[in-house]
């Protein structure tokens, strides 16, 4: 169980990884040296999985097409979900794997150039997977948040057409 000020510390470095060893401990109260070997005990231990900068590729100009993919699978006997869930994570074009409650099993997340690659992708290789039953994909539009952060700003005035009789 984290204490209070090691859950804070989680917190800041999760808004901001960049902060420094003397930053974040000005903001927790807790030494450098505290700090440098706990982050590292986490590292090891998964609790960190990744430092990884959110980018809001919409502003890059860069394509990239993103999919939530709602997928159906036959649990496998004494595995439940698991197994295949671990064969899934393995493409890399599957960046989340979620086990969901409700009508389907896994929710992924996945990401491509165009449409037209992520729908080969499960044509292809997602959907004739053995235990797989059932998909259905949702292509994500626009992203106005993620990860907490407002992605369309204030000054992002979209213009909409004015449609008139």
């Amino acid at each position: 169980m984290l204490t209070h000020d090691e859950r804070k510390l989680l917190e800041l470095i999760a808004n901001d990884f960049r902060l420094s060893l003397e930053e974040l401990s000005i903001q927790t109260g807790l030494s450098e040296e505290f700090i440098e070997e706990r982050l590292k005990q986490w590292e090891e231990e998964k609790i960190i999985a990744q430092y990884c900068p959110l980018i809001n590729w919409e502003r890059t100009g860069e394509p990239i097409v993103t999919a939530l993919i709602d997928v159906k699978v036959l649990p496998q006997r004494g595995y439940g979900f698991d197994k295949i869930a671990r064969r899934l994570q393995k493409f890399p074009e599957i960046k989340a794997v979620y086990l969901m409650s409700g009508g389907y099993d896994l929710s992924l997340l996945i990401e491509g150039k165009t449409m037209q690659e992520v729908a080969l992708f499960v044509a292809e290789k997602l959907a004739p997977l053995e235990h797989v039953t059932d998909t259905t994909t949702h292509f994500i539009l626009r992203r106005y948040k993620q990860n907490g952060v407002e992605l369309l700003g204030e000054d992002d005035n979209p213009e909409r057409l004015v449609i008139s009789p």
